[in-house]
């Protein structure tokens, strides 16, 4: 039987981490859950080292540089939709969680996630959007907001990454999300004072209230390979 427990572990490692890293800590994180299915759900909130990362049946054409020799990192992982780009000043939240606690439904699991950029938004006075047959958050037509996830036996990866104060330069090299008319954008454009280091407890907040989940730091027994 599967507890109901509201309890979720929140990994907050500081400075900026290389996703091989950050991959290998959710995938130890997905273990551990798909090990003991009534355990804690968790999820670590990052900034990357400048990198590319193509879902798992992503189209390389949508890269604008040879996939030999990129201007940064390239990864292709387990997660689904196309080619998205990381760097400082993304915020990049990692859920892992146990969905059958959470609707068994990666559809709704998807929504839940862009409302938690949308709820956010709103707090900032600011209307974000979703678009019908796409995934993401917009604001006036920019995307702010980049969503890919993958799960195996219903234990969630990957999650979102909120462009807060990103340099959007790297975004140039390549079709983001495989989508060429829509561009990309950055909060610092609408809120010149933000920082992602100030918004980080607020958009755990809004994913806390929208999972009902009570965030918590780790124990000294729940430690991360690599940490």
């Amino acid at each position: 039987m599967i507890s109901t427990t509201a309890d979720a572990i929140c990994f907050e490692p500081a400075g900026l981490i290389p996703f091989p890293l950050a991959w290998s800590w959710q995938q130890q994180l997905q273990q551990r859950l798909l090990a003991d299915p009534s355990g804690p759900d968790a999820l670590l909130l990052l900034e990357h080292q400048p990198c590319y990362t193509l879902g798992r049946g992503a189209d390389e054409a949508f890269l604008g540089f040879d996939p030999a020799d990129p201007p940064a990192p390239l990864f292709r992982i387990d997660r689904g939709g196309e080619v998205t780009h990381h760097c400082p000043g993304q915020l990049v939240l990692y859920p892992v969680l146990n969905l059958q606690r959470h609707g068994a439904d990666l559809h709704w699991y998807l929504r839940e996630l862009e409302g938690v950029v949308i709820d956010l938004l709103a707090e900032l006075g600011l209307r974000g959007e979703r678009i019908e047959g796409l995934t993401g958050v917009w604001l006036e037509g920019r995307k702010l907001a980049a969503i890919g996830v993958g799960a195996r036996r219903w234990i969630s990866q990957h999650g979102l990454a909120l462009n807060v104060e990103a340099d959007l330069a790297g975004f140039a090299q390549v079709v983001p999300c495989g989508i060429a008319d829509r561009p990309v954008g950055r909060l610092l454009d609408w809120r010149p004072e933000l920082t992602a280091a100030a918004l980080r407890p607020r958009l755990l907040q809004c994913f806390s209230e929208r999972f009902g989940l009570q965030l918590r730091p780790p124990t000294p027994q729940e430690t991360l390979q690599g940490w």
